[in-house]
């Protein structure tokens, strides 16, 4: 005999799932937090490290020099894709996010014990690139897992709202990290021996303690219940397991893969231009102000957070296909006219341009993640998204800084990084003119 259960156990029931989906949402938050303060505080603090590890009387050649190992440790991000997204398609979302986070804040800790160049010599340099290399690799399974488990978790009508919560976690590493190496030069100076000496490694020491938070609420979670339905599934028979998902990636999804590597590389590289170069442009090329420059930096951030949220919400309405061509026109029209209003050096002027970037950025940050899942079915989701993501950040992103300022030295035009994207941003352009839109629809039916 049937009985309908009562009304008190419903209850329950969507309150455990409200609960359930607010842990996901903190742990993915912030396991992608710890990754972008640290990436935030390197990139802010990239005088200093050259300082520190690459001593040059030219400050633009050590700066280069800085860039160019947070680059080279980009090259491994698509062989860490492969390996964490084959594992989370086989092994789960929970068992893959669980182990990289210690991976990653491990290698960070490290980072912030290293001794300077003055102590180990060329040494110094080689275990930098080297645990960055370490960093990356285990990092490169984050935001592609992080958002993989969110979106699994959501609701369908707003998977873009909760997406969203993945680029605003970057944006508030970027924005603390922004925060303190402000207050850092405002106190003691970028040229301080506090600064130089110790208070460069206090961000990356931090990674330790907020990575086995991260690392503990993830493994009191279960697997998504997309997942667990694909699984049983397949012990029942009615689906094929796939022995090799980033196999079957290569080999039956390269029209997804090669559309959703489009739409990353404008992400990537707007990403890293618009709130990791710029600060750096503007000092080291433009000649402006330091501390300004990070005092502007730390507002767009603040505003970008409001964006990102902004961006998932409506892209639950209009569908992400018309958001991220959007942003792809927005670039194409905005970003040469914006590299020449940095020139003037008037600080309002530098901070609505910078307002204006990150706008146009958060129509295409705040709709990617959630665009990447539904891209591709659940047996190779995680995998699609981390290979497809990371791969645009290795080729794009990671580089974005190094080839702004290779081409400012080459061409003599200060405004080149501008044409770079514009570039992207068509390439991207032709991709989601091709995509297909697949908003509000049931991941367990991609």
């Amino acid at each position: 005999m049937s009985s309908t259960p009562s009304p008190d156990l419903v209850e329950i029931s969507d309150h455990e799932k409200r609960k359930t989906l607010k842990r996901v949402a903190v742990s993915s938050f912030l396991g992608n937090f710890i990754e972008w303060f640290d990436y935030a505080s390197y990139s802010y603090l990239a005088t200093v490290i050259a300082v520190v590890f690459f001593p040059s009387e030219d400050k633009t050649v050590a700066t280069m020099s800085a860039f160019a190992v947070f680059a080279l440790a980009f090259l491994v991000r698509p062989i860490g894709a492969l390996f964490w997204g084959n594992m989370g398609d086989k092994k789960g979302r929970k068992w893959a996010l669980s182990t990289s986070i210690l991976l990653m804040s491990g290698a960070t800790f490290l980072i912030g014990c290293l001794p300077g160049y003055s102590t180990l010599g060329v040494g110094a340099v080689i275990l930098l690139l080297l645990l960055r290399m370490v960093q990356s690799f285990s990092a490169s399974g984050e935001y592609a897992g992080a958002a993989t488990f969110l979106a699994e978790y959501a609701p369908k009508d707003h998977r873009g709202f909760y997406c969203s919560f993945v680029p605003a976690s970057t944006a508030c590493g970027l924005l603390i990290g922004s925060l303190f190496v402000t207050f850092m030069f405002n106190v003691w100076g970028s040229d301080s021996s506090f600064v130089t000496d110790w208070g460069w490694r206090i961000p990356f020491l931090f990674a330790l303690p907020l990575g086995y938070i991260t690392h503990y609420i993830r493994n009191h979670l279960e697997d998504s219940p997309v997942y667990v339905k694909m699984r049983e599934a397949i012990e029942k028979g009615n689906r094929e397991t796939e022995a090799t998902p980033v196999r079957s990636l290569l080999k039956n999804y390269r029209r997804q893969t090669i559309l959703a590597f489009g739409a990353c590389m404008l992400n990537a590289v707007g990403f890293y231009t618009v709130l990791t170069y710029l600060p750096n442009y503007l000092e080291v090329t433009i000649g402006y102000d330091a501390a300004s420059a990070s005092v502007i930096t730390t507002i767009a951030l603040v505003a970008y957070i409001g964006f990102i949220f902004l961006s998932g919400l409506i892209s639950d309405r209009v569908g992400r296909k018309k958001m991220l061509i959007g942003a792809c026109l927005g670039f194409v029209i905005c970003t040469v006219p914006a590299f020449h209003l940095l020139a003037t050096k008037d600080f309002t002027t530098i901070l609505f341009v910078e307002l204006v970037m990150c706008l146009i950025l958060t129509v295409n940050d705040g709709t990617l993640s959630s665009y990447l899942t539904e891209t591709f079915p659940t047996k190779i989701r995680y995998s699609g998204f981390a290979f497809s993501f990371n791969l645009a950040n290795a080729l794009f992103g990671g580089s974005a800084s190094y080839i702004s300022f290779q081409l400012i030295n080459m061409t003599g035009d200060n405004f080149a990084p501008g044409y770079y994207m514009v570039a992207l941003a068509l390439i991207a352009l032709v991709a989601m003119f091709l995509s297909h839109e697949q908003t509000g629809k049931d991941l367990s039916e991609v």
